[in-house]
């Protein structure tokens, strides 16, 4: 029996570890034991998830609310700055986003990026992580400013999505998914974050959207 909870201990490193890097959860509940968790989409899926009314702190210790972001569509996903796997993939593809959006002229389109490790991530972290990528922040805000706790039952029950961090670890288990919202501030599609074409996807749908 003593050897239970090591081995125990290991298998949870591992799970952190192995989710971080890019194995998107599946799951569209917050029970995901049935579900494929080794195997993140290859295109975008259609989804419809209401986003739960939140108000947080941005890099510039500023507070960004779901009610300032209805209006328009914005694009939303969760990293954490100390991240060793998917963040390195996640956040070159938002700015190569970026960069696409404001070619486009759809400058009205913002981007958000949760923070999966709150306690870590501070407000001036968070900005020295987003001018590593070339971030406008007047158009793409990372957000902390909540406990873990918060974050993971805000991804779970607004995007269906995990955020997991282990007591001990330093790396958190976390969806690679970026996510489409509605002006109503509904998420209506998801796309595999760790692809570069998925910004372009991401583009050429808005465009649809606002042509109907």
């Amino acid at each position: 029996m003593k050897m239970i909870k090591p081995i125990g201990a290991i298998l949870l490193a591992l799970l952190v570890l192995n989710a971080c890097g890019g194995n998107e959860e599946n799951n569209e509940s917050n029970t995901a034991a049935d579900q494929n968790q080794n195997a993140q989409p290859s295109a975008s899926q259609d989804i419809n998830f209401e986003i739960e009314d939140f108000t947080y702190t941005n890099q510039d210790k500023e507070k960004v609310s779901l009610e300032d972001l209805k209006g328009t569509y914005w694009v939303a996903d969760f990293i954490f700055t100390s991240c060793e796997t998917a963040c390195l993939t996640m956040s070159p593809n938002m700015a190569r986003m970026q960069q696409q959006l404001k070619d486009e002229e759809m400058e009205d389109v913002h981007l958000i990026s949760f923070s999966a490790d709150p306690n870590v991530d501070t407000p001036e972290v968070l900005k020295e992580y987003g001018k590593k990528y070339g971030a406008d922040f007047s158009k793409w805000d990372f957000l902390t400013g909540y406990s873990q706790k918060e974050i993971e039952k805000f991804a779970a029950d607004s995007f269906k999505t995990l955020v997991s961090k282990v007591e001990g670890e330093d790396q958190v288990a976390h969806g690679t998914s970026f996510y489409l919202i509605n002006p109503e501030g509904q998420a209506i599609k998801k796309y595999p974050g760790l692809k570069a074409s998925s910004s372009q996807s991401i583009i050429e749908d808005i465009k649809k959207l606002e042509n109907q």
